[in-house]
């Protein structure tokens, strides 16, 4: 049977290139990590798919997961809008030996951290500044000015937490941050 793998958390507020970063070290291929697929009550975006962008569940299917208590963490990050990790996800891909990372809120993140303790780092990538965080936003064009307004809101209450994770990477150098969370993830699946 081979070795189980381990848990990697990566959070950070909504903008801060956690994706893109994530995304980077999974196509660098160098450290074995398989990404787990969030669950949420959104619809889908266009070009996401069901379970490999999220399982896109109803209000229904979501609730009934977490009166089932089928997830390890789970945050109505806006007002009737959740998302969530599924236990049988994480279950399945560190059962296959392989490691897993987790693309999640800072709540959840230091909640996941806690029940799997030393088997899981978590890694925190934080903006430069808030004002930063905004032009980013803005920038995308995705969002109305509203939506902006409450991203930025929740990204100061979330940059909060940082001290609670056990690495805290500054994303103001897209290429430096995709370096310095390849060297954390690195050192802790060598261990």
């Amino acid at each position: 049977m081979s070795a189980k793998g381990k848990v990697i958390i990566i959070s950070a507020p909504s903008g801060c290139g956690k994706s893109t970063i994530i995304n980077a070290l999974l196509a660098k291929g160098e450290i074995d990590m398989q990404f787990s697929v969030s669950a949420t009550n959104r619809k889908p975006r266009e070009g996401e798919k069901h379970g490999v962008n999220y399982y896109f569940l109803s209000d229904e299917e979501f609730r009934r997961a977490i009166d089932a208590g089928e997830f390890v963490e789970y945050e109505e990050v806006y007002p009737g809008r959740y998302y969530g990790t599924l236990r049988g996800e994480i279950d399945r891909i560190v059962d296959a030996g392989h490691n897993v990372v987790l693309d999640i809120d800072v709540k959840g993140g230091v909640n996941v951290k806690r029940m799997y303790g030393d088997e899981a780092v978590s890694v925190f990538i934080q903006p430069p500044s808030v004002e930063a965080l905004r032009q980013r936003l803005i920038g995308r064009g995705t969002e109305t000015p509203e939506a902006i307004a409450q991203r930025v809101d929740r990204a100061e209450f979330e940059i909060s937490y940082a001290p609670q994770f056990d690495h805290a990477v500054v994303n103001d150098d897209l290429d430096k941050a995709i370096a310095e969370v390849s060297d954390i993830l690195k050192d802790f699946t060598a261990r």
